[in-house]
Order: structure tokens, then C-alpha cells, then sequence
């Protein structure tokens, strides 16, 4: 086949098809090799190892999760409506995944957390740096929602933080019983931990 940049490509997107099925701990480089239609030496002529293809793969993933990100948390709606159009988008991606596989795949960041964050300090840190990166995204939008007496927190970062973590922890209660209606509570929990004030309360607050 050649070792071009399409090999690459090929591989990554048997790789991230594979670790989103089966995970990472278990996969070969033979069987990536295989799944993606190339050459074992192909494999080593643009990763190291194992470990720097899955960094490849997170990598991969975060540019089109971050790009979807910018563009519905900057969209030209109020602040509230930009969390529950990312919490809409999320629930249809991962409906899409099931339908397509005919399971729910969960998140990629997340699941390789729970796997491989206590056993590769790389993997770890880079999780750690995009989870951080989500984070802030969404700590502007709250910002801008206390700003405009929308909620009542005032700790902005630790909110954010929040609603990150009880975003990843949907989509994983999700995964673990294949049902994408475990998602359905994601906008309430939201707006609890919000503290979402009442029409009434932010005219009472003005």
C-alpha cells in the first residue's frame, strides 16, 4: 500500500473504532494493523508505539469534539440555550453511535480515564489537559449566565467543573446499560447545579 499519510489515516480510524468497541489494554498492533488494511511496518513508520497511537487518537478526537464545542457554546443564543444545545448534541451522538454499532460507546476520553489513567502518565496527562480545556470552555458560558442573573453559583470554575463531570457521568451511566434515555436528565441536573433562577427571581434581583 505504501506509507502514505492515507495509511495513517486508516489507522487511526481502526484504532479509534477498536479502543470505542473493545479498549486499548487489549488491542494488538497486529489486529490495528489488520482492522486498518496495512502493513505492520506502516504502523511504525508513523507511531512509535502503542501508547504514542493513542495519544494520536485522543488528539484526533479532541479537534472534532473542540470544534463542535466552539461553535455551540459561541453560537448567538443566550448562554443557557448554548449548554442544552451541547447537552442536545451529545445525547444525539452517542444515539447515532448505538444505532450505527448497536451499542452505546460512551466517551472516548472517559472510558480511557478509567483505563489508563493510573497506568500511563502520558495518556494521563493529556486527558487531564482536555478535561481542564472543556472546563473553561463551559466556565465562559456560566460566566456570562451569572452575569446576566441567570444562576445563582458563584463560583464559576468549580460550576463548570460540575456540569463537565455530571456530563461524562451520564454518558457513561449511558454506556454501561446501553441506553441512550440515561441521558435525558442532563439539562435538569444542569440547571440544578446552576442554581437556574426563576423568571420572577431575576426580575426580583434587578
Amino acid at each position: 500500500m505504501g506509507r502514505t499519510s492515507e495509511a495513517r489515516v486508516k489507522i487511526l480510524s481502526a484504532a479509534r473504532s477498536l479502543i470505542e468497541l473493545r479498549g486499548y489494554s487489549a488491542l494488538g498492533v497486529a489486529e490495528i494493523c489488520k482492522a486498518a488494511g496495512v502493513p505492520k511496518g506502516s504502523f511504525y513508520y508513523f507511531f512509535d508505539s502503542k501508547e504514542a497511537l493513542a495519544l494520536a487518537v485522543i488528539d484526533e478526537h479532541w479537534t472534532g469534539q473542540r470544534s463542535t464545542w466552539e461553535r455551540v457554546l459561541s453560537a448567538d443564543t443566550g448562554p443557557l440555550d448554548r449548554l442544552r444545545r451541547l447537552f442536545e448534541e451529545t445525547e444525539a451522538g452517542q444515539l447515532a453511535g448505538q444505532e450505527s454499532c448497536g451499542s452505546v460507546a460512551g466517551c472516548l476520553f472517559g472510558n480511557l480515564t478509567l483505563e489508563m489513567s493510573n497506568q500511563t502518565e502520558s495518556v494521563r496527562a493529556r486527558l487531564q489537559e482536555i478535561f481542564e480545556a472543556q472546563v473553561e470552555m463551559v466556565e465562559a458560558v456560566v460566566s456570562e449566565a451569572l452575569e446576566r442573573q441567570e444562576v445563582t453559583v458563584t463560583d464559576t470554575r468549580e460550576a463548570a467543573r460540575s456540569v463537565v463531570a455530571q456530563l461524562e457521568g451520564q454518558v457513561l451511566f449511558a454506556k454501561l446499560y446501553n441506553n441512550t434515555r440515561r441521558l435525558g436528565t442532563l439539562w435538569t441536573n444542569c440547571l440544578a447545579l446552576l442554581g437556574v433562577r426563576t423568571a420572577g427571581e431575576v426580575t426580583a434581583g434587578a
